[in-house]
């Protein structure tokens, strides 16, 4: 972790710990209730600097990411982001990812626990003849995501224009800052809710940092991250995105293009999606008690799903867990351990086709 921007979030109530295997993060900043509430109706921000950023240049870095993941990159334009889905060749999910696309390189920003099986994947199938160099930046980088409805006016008071359209992103500079410190902006959060996410570089990030909070911005923890990401219904690595799932079963629908030629899992995926053989499905659920990760979901004592994640909030227990289709989608009434629970939508995910409950 950046050792300046570490001493001074510890200044501002950070407490930190690990996250996924050497990787060090604020996990809260003493201040949950009010990070939570600047998310929904202020601005918060979170640091995203423990997530890994990928960078791949050289004149075949479109076609390669076209190829090794499932959003279309072939068309793709500098000043584009899009989020894109790796799986592995039987289309297992490995990590949802935001390609940043700039004039010389595509950049991948992805889950802290996927940074290193990401990079081993795509350094394995960059072949002699493929114009591509593959980096790990995460050291020399840093991102910020900002998280709420006041995040444009935050931005206008640093003198940074927030007019970016959804799937854009922006190099601009902090000119009131010293050394004038430039920063990718790309609308955004990585959540169904308004913010933005801010790229710069490592020596940079303790400055804009500081900028953000003394402008306004309440700094945000892992913890209140997790409880935002699982309200919103943001699948995460080694919870829903893991080798016993794929993409259209997690509900990322959007994150995959059916239109373009070959690409690892393609053929599982497109062979799902003509025959509608998802049989099983990720929703929220709304809990009247807490159980563990990994407890049976059930409909009159047959087991229909799988609990993956769950959330303490002001208004009980919110989950996430993958139910089977034939089973129903929202209203149904289903147990989870010794809890009664509803099934709910989530505004993260998509979907292809109705589920049975819904023809």
């Amino acid at each position: 972790m950046n050792q300046e921007l570490q001493e001074i979030q510890r200044a501002a109530g950070a407490i930190a710990e690990d996250i996924a295997p050497g990787v060090m993060a604020a996990v809260s900043f003493n201040n949950d209730g009010q990070a939570l509430q600047a998310a929904q109706s202020g601005v918060a921000l979170y640091d995203r600097t423990p997530w890994g950023r990928l960078e791949l240049t050289g004149g075949d870095r479109l076609r390669f990411v076209h190829n090794q993941s499932t959003n279309a990159f072939n068309q793709r334009q500098p000043g584009d982001l899009c989020e894109t889905v790796f799986v592995n060749n039987t289309a297992r999910t490995l990590d949802l990812a935001t390609a940043y696309i700039t004039e010389e390189a595509v950049i991948l920003l992805v889950s802290p626990s996927r940074r290193d099986t990401l990079f081993q994947l795509l350094d394995r199938y960059i072949f002699p003849a493929d114009d591509v160099e593959l980096r790990d930046r995460t050291s020399e980088t840093a991102c910020f995501s900002l998280i709420g409805d006041s995040s444009p006016q935050l931005l206008q008071q640093l003198g940074l224009s927030p007019d970016i359209p959804p799937g854009q992103h922006r190099l601009l500079s902090l000119d009131h800052l010293p050394n004038s410190p430039q920063i990718r902006l790309g609308a955004g959060n990585g959540l169904n809710l308004p913010g933005y996410t801010l790229l710069c570089d490592a020596d940079q990030a303790a400055s804009i940092w500081t900028a953000l909070h003394e402008t306004g911005a309440t700094p945000l923890g892992e913890t209140v991250w997790q409880q935002l990401r699982i309200q919103q219904g943001r699948p995460a690595p080694d919870a829903e995105l893991t080798l016993d799932y794929n993409p259209l079963e997690a509900g990322l629908w959007d994150y995959i293009s059916f239109d373009k030629g070959c690409y690892i899992g393609q053929e599982t995926i497109a062979r799902l999606n003509t025959y509608q053989g998802v049989k099983q499905q990720l929703w929220g659920l709304r809990l009247s008690e807490f159980v563990a990760p990994g407890t049976p979901i059930q409909v009159d004592e047959t087991k229909v799903g799988t609990l993956t994640s769950i959330v303490a909030t002001d208004d009980g227990y919110l989950g996430l867990g993958y139910i089977r289709t034939k089973a129903g989608g929202p209203g149904l009434s289903v147990q989870v351990g010794s809890s009664n629970a509803t099934v709910i939508e989530v505004p993260f995910l998509s979907r292809g086709y109705l589920t049975t409950a819904e023809k």
